[in-house]
Formats: structure tokens, C-alpha cells, sequence
């Protein structure tokens, strides 16, 4: 397994591209979110390897009004993504604003069903041409993401099942499974064939792992032996120290 660590939520005293090099220099893959406010040269320059950025900026996927947007907002941004070699654009089933529904759903339809499955076959001939994979992320609606229809991951899930692209994934964030879901190991095993990358952070606070009640050792021991070879990334908040913060989390994956 490959790690990695999101610069957007670690080292948060420092300037962006420097905790990109913190994280680089301590020997794990960058996660970035909006590629759009960074200054790409100086990022590339770090040498980082970047795992994963956000891939579309506005739209629902699930929405047939605005899964245009997402489509036409993904294929602006995979230019940046080839300049920084990234592999993974990360999308959600709505648009988010400062991690906020830009406009709150909180019931389902079957539309939203077809239209995100028929939208994410878009993103994977997209992601065929141009050698990406979009990754779906689940969220929790419970505490960070109220009113994001079709978030959950087993929801997420049958989306990218839907969609049968190779070139779309899910992107399985653990910490917002455990959040809405729980039962992590047999989510892990049963998304296996379909993850693209896997996100940590522990409960409550979303800090690295070993500051709540997720067992990541065991979860580590489960992928291992699931034969899981991806990226996982700690898309978490460090509790203090960013350094400690990172040792955690590479201890808590350790073979």
C-alpha cells in the first residue's frame, strides 16, 4: 500500500506549497483539493508524488439540470491534473460549497439514480482519453455533509457499479463510512473490486488514526490480506503536532 496525506488539512501554519514539501520529505504521496487556487509550478517543484485532487468544481452528478457542469468542469481541470501527474479526480454526488450542499437534497428519486450512473459513464470515456480515473467519495450526511443525496457509501458504491466504467472508482473514505454506516472490514472487502483509493480519518473529530475508536490496525491487516495494493490516504486533521500526526498514521499501516 502506497501513503499518503492531504496538504490541506496538516502543517496548516505554513504555506501550502511548503506542506507539500513537509509531506513529501517525510515519505508520503500529497492529496490536494482545489487545484484551481494553487500555484502549480512551485507544487511540481516540490518533487511530490500526488496521489488525488478534486475533479470537478460545480454540478451534481446525480442532477440532471447540472451533471453538465460536472463533466464540462472535469475536463477543464484534467490538464492540471496531467501537469502534476495526478491519477485520481475525486467527485462527489453534489456540489459542495466550503464542504456545504450547494443545494441540500434529503430525499432520493430515481432520477437521481439514472442520472448519476449516465454521468459517471461521462466521466469514465473522459477519464479513458485522457488516462484519469475519477473516484466517487462517499460522505457522511450526519455531521459534515446534511442534505448530499445519494452520499452513502453503499449508495456510492452501487453508483460506480452502475456506471461499469473502468475508469471510474469509488473512493471509500473510512471515516465517513464509520460516521453514517460502520461495519468497515466487510465494507472494505465488498468494495474491493471497485475502490480506487481508500481515505482515513478517526471518530469523533477527524483527526489521525489512534486519536478515536477505529481499529485502522485491524483495517490495515484486513487490506493486507484482501491483497489491497492502492493508496491510502489520511484525509484527516492533525490532533496536534503534524509530525506526530503523520507517524500515527504510518504506524497504524505499517506490514
Amino acid at each position: 500500500m502506497r501513503l499518503a496525506v492531504c496538504a490541506e488539512m496538516v502543517f496548516t501554519d505554513l504555506p501550502f506549497t511548503e506542506r507539500v514539501a513537509r509531506i513529501h520529505d517525510a515519505g508520503f504521496d500529497v492529496e490536494i483539493w482545489d487545484a484551481r487556487t494553487k500555484d502549480i509550478r512551485a507544487l511540481k517543484a516540490t518533487g511530490a508524488v500526488f496521489s488525488s485532487m478534486t475533479g470537478y468544481t460545480s454540478g451534481s452528478v446525480v442532477d440532471t439540470d447540472t451533471a453538465d457542469d460536472v463533466v464540462s468542469t472535469a475536463e477543464s481541470l484534467i490538464p492540471t491534473a496531467l501537469e502534476l501527474g495526478v491519477s485520481r479526480m475525486v467527485v462527489h454526488s453534489a456540489e459542495l460549497i466550503d464542504g456545504h450542499a450547494a443545494r441540500p437534497v434529503y430525499r432520493a428519486t430515481g432520477s437521481m439514480w439514472s442520472t448519476g450512473a449516465r454521468t459517471l459513464e461521462r466521466l469514465g470515456r473522459l477519464g479513458e482519453k485522457h488516462g484519469v480515473t475519477f473516484c466517487l467519495e462517499n460522505l457522511n450526511t450526519i455531521l459534515d455533509h446534511p442534505g448530499i443525496p445519494l452520499a452513502r457509501a453503499k449508495d456510492t458504491l452501487a453508483l460506480v457499479e452502475a456506471a461499469g466504467q473502468p475508469n471510474v472508482k469509488m473512493m471509500l473514505d473510512l471515516y465517513h463510512a464509520q460516521m453514517g454506516e460502520g461495519n468497515l472490514i466487510g465494507l472494505v472487502r465488498t468494495a474491493l473490486p471497485h475502490i480506487g483509493a481508500i481515505q482515513v480519518a478517526d471518530v469523533p473529530g477527524r483527526c489521525e488514526p489512534g486519536t478515536g475508536e477505529i481499529n485502522y490496525a485491524a483495517i490495515a491487516t484486513a487490506l493486507r490480506e484482501a491483497g489491497y495494493d492502492g493508496t491510502v490516504g489520511m484525509e484527516a486533521w492533525a490532533a496536534g503536532d503534524s509530525v506526530a500526526a503523520l507517524n500515527a498514521f504510518r504506524a497504524a499501516f505499517a506490514a
